[in-house]
Protein backbone atom coordinates (compact mmCIF):
# COMPACT_ATOMS: atom_id res chain seq x y z
CA UNK A 1 0.00 0.00 0.00
CA UNK A 2 2.81 2.66 0.98
CA UNK A 3 4.11 1.97 -2.73
CA UNK A 4 1.00 3.41 -4.08
CA UNK A 5 0.59 5.97 -1.90
CA UNK A 6 4.13 6.86 -2.48
CA UNK A 7 4.04 6.71 -6.70
CA UNK A 8 0.58 8.93 -6.09
CA UNK A 9 2.54 11.51 -4.25
CA UNK A 10 4.91 11.22 -6.86
CA UNK A 11 2.31 12.73 -9.30
CA UNK A 12 0.93 15.33 -7.06
CA UNK A 13 4.95 16.72 -6.56
CA UNK A 14 5.16 18.88 -9.03
CA UNK A 15 2.26 21.43 -8.45
CA UNK A 16 1.16 20.39 -4.90
CA UNK A 17 2.85 20.74 -1.03
CA UNK A 18 3.45 17.51 0.41
CA UNK A 19 3.67 16.80 3.62
CA UNK A 20 4.66 13.31 4.76
CA UNK A 21 6.71 13.74 8.17
CA UNK A 22 3.68 14.87 10.32
CA UNK A 23 0.73 14.46 8.80
CA UNK A 24 -2.68 15.25 10.98
CA UNK A 25 -3.47 11.53 12.46
CA UNK A 26 -4.74 9.19 10.80
CA UNK A 27 -3.32 10.47 7.28
CA UNK A 28 -0.51 8.65 5.80
CA UNK A 29 0.45 12.44 3.98
CA UNK A 30 -1.63 15.36 3.36
CA UNK A 31 -0.99 17.69 0.07
CA UNK A 32 -2.06 21.72 -0.28
CA UNK A 33 -2.09 23.25 -3.13
CA UNK A 34 -2.94 27.11 -2.84
CA UNK A 35 -3.38 29.72 -6.09
CA UNK A 36 -3.94 33.57 -6.41
CA UNK A 37 -5.05 35.53 -9.33
CA UNK A 38 -5.72 38.88 -10.94
CA UNK A 39 -7.73 40.06 -13.53
CA UNK A 40 -6.60 43.59 -15.03
CA UNK A 41 -8.00 46.18 -17.22
CA UNK A 42 -5.39 47.87 -19.78
CA UNK A 43 -3.08 48.48 -16.51
CA UNK A 44 -2.19 47.08 -13.19
CA UNK A 45 -3.73 50.04 -11.29
CA UNK A 46 -7.21 48.83 -12.90
CA UNK A 47 -7.58 45.65 -11.22
CA UNK A 48 -11.13 44.16 -12.14
CA UNK A 49 -10.85 40.92 -9.91
CA UNK A 50 -9.07 38.62 -7.56
CA UNK A 51 -9.72 34.86 -6.32
CA UNK A 52 -8.05 33.00 -4.08
CA UNK A 53 -8.49 29.06 -4.91
CA UNK A 54 -7.14 26.13 -2.26
CA UNK A 55 -7.38 22.75 -2.34
CA UNK A 56 -6.27 20.03 0.74
CA UNK A 57 -6.08 16.33 -0.21
CA UNK A 58 -5.36 13.88 2.74
CA UNK A 59 -3.78 9.86 1.73
CA UNK A 60 -4.74 7.11 4.15
CA UNK A 61 -3.60 3.35 3.92
CA UNK A 62 -5.92 0.83 5.64
CA UNK A 63 -6.23 -2.86 5.24
CA UNK A 64 -10.00 -3.23 5.52
CA UNK A 65 -11.87 -0.29 4.60
CA UNK A 66 -15.57 -0.69 6.68
CA UNK A 67 -18.07 1.93 7.09
CA UNK A 68 -16.98 2.87 11.05
CA UNK A 69 -13.42 3.42 9.22
CA UNK A 70 -14.34 5.26 6.26
CA UNK A 71 -16.57 7.49 8.55
CA UNK A 72 -13.87 8.55 10.88
CA UNK A 73 -11.61 9.02 7.65
CA UNK A 74 -14.34 11.23 6.45
CA UNK A 75 -15.57 12.86 9.07
CA UNK A 76 -11.82 13.89 9.93
CA UNK A 77 -10.72 15.15 6.33
CA UNK A 78 -13.53 17.11 6.15
CA UNK A 79 -13.54 18.77 9.54
CA UNK A 80 -9.50 19.40 9.41
CA UNK A 81 -10.11 20.98 5.66
CA UNK A 82 -12.77 23.15 7.08
CA UNK A 83 -10.82 24.13 9.83
CA UNK A 84 -8.00 25.97 7.06
CA UNK A 85 -10.42 27.71 4.96
CA UNK A 86 -10.08 31.57 5.05
CA UNK A 87 -13.12 32.25 3.26
CA UNK A 88 -12.92 36.56 2.40
CA UNK A 89 -14.34 38.25 0.10
CA UNK A 90 -11.68 37.27 -2.95
CA UNK A 91 -12.09 33.58 -1.85
CA UNK A 92 -13.41 31.45 -5.16
CA UNK A 93 -13.38 27.63 -3.46
CA UNK A 94 -11.45 25.52 -0.99
CA UNK A 95 -11.57 21.99 -2.38
CA UNK A 96 -11.25 19.19 0.24
CA UNK A 97 -10.07 15.48 -1.42
CA UNK A 98 -9.76 12.32 0.36
CA UNK A 99 -7.79 9.27 -1.30
CA UNK A 100 -7.92 5.89 0.26
CA UNK A 101 -5.64 2.93 -0.50
CA UNK A 102 -7.16 -0.29 0.97
CA UNK A 103 -6.38 -4.11 0.85
CA UNK A 104 -10.16 -4.59 0.66
CA UNK A 105 -13.07 -2.38 0.53
CA UNK A 106 -16.58 -3.93 1.60
CA UNK A 107 -19.70 -3.93 -0.44
CA UNK A 108 -21.58 -1.93 1.65
CA UNK A 109 -18.79 0.90 2.10
CA UNK A 110 -18.39 0.61 -1.95
CA UNK A 111 -22.40 1.65 -2.13
CA UNK A 112 -21.78 4.43 0.37
CA UNK A 113 -18.99 6.36 -0.85
CA UNK A 114 -20.90 6.81 -4.27
CA UNK A 115 -23.67 8.83 -2.46
CA UNK A 116 -21.25 10.71 0.10
CA UNK A 117 -21.08 14.27 -0.46
CA UNK A 118 -20.01 17.42 1.74
CA UNK A 119 -20.58 20.88 0.36
CA UNK A 120 -20.46 24.32 1.95
CA UNK A 121 -20.80 27.72 0.58
CA UNK A 122 -19.70 31.11 2.29
CA UNK A 123 -22.61 34.20 2.64
CA UNK A 124 -24.49 32.63 0.12
CA UNK A 125 -21.66 31.86 -2.25
CA UNK A 126 -20.43 35.11 -2.50
CA UNK A 127 -17.65 34.25 -0.49
CA UNK A 128 -16.65 31.16 -2.39
CA UNK A 129 -17.65 27.43 -1.16
CA UNK A 130 -15.80 24.07 -0.26
CA UNK A 131 -16.41 20.89 -2.43
CA UNK A 132 -15.51 17.44 -1.33
CA UNK A 133 -13.58 14.56 -3.37
CA UNK A 134 -13.69 11.26 -2.46
CA UNK A 135 -11.99 8.17 -4.01
CA UNK A 136 -10.73 4.78 -2.67
CA UNK A 137 -8.86 2.29 -4.27
CA UNK A 138 -9.07 -1.64 -3.42
CA UNK A 139 -5.62 -3.16 -3.97
CA UNK A 140 -6.75 -6.74 -3.97
CA UNK A 141 -8.88 -6.17 -6.93
CA UNK A 142 -7.71 -3.24 -8.59
CA UNK A 143 -11.16 -1.51 -8.13
CA UNK A 144 -11.59 2.09 -8.28
CA UNK A 145 -14.91 3.83 -6.15
CA UNK A 146 -15.75 7.20 -5.77
CA UNK A 147 -18.01 10.56 -5.50
CA UNK A 148 -19.36 12.07 -7.86
CA UNK A 149 -16.70 14.83 -7.43
CA UNK A 150 -14.32 12.29 -7.72
CA UNK A 151 -14.94 10.54 -10.69
CA UNK A 152 -11.87 12.69 -12.35
CA UNK A 153 -9.53 11.36 -9.73
CA UNK A 154 -9.99 7.70 -10.31
CA UNK A 155 -7.44 8.22 -13.49
CA UNK A 156 -4.53 8.44 -11.38
CA UNK A 157 -5.13 4.94 -10.74
CA UNK A 158 -5.08 3.43 -14.28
Amino acid sequence: MREITERLLGQYERYYTINRENPVPPFAAEAEFSVHGEQYFLIKAAKWAEMDAKEFIFFAEVDTLTDEVLTGLDEKAWNTGLSRVQAKENHRNTDISLIIVAETIDDAVKKRIKKLRHYRSYRFGLWGWSGYKLVAYEQSGGNVVSNTLGRPLEKLFA
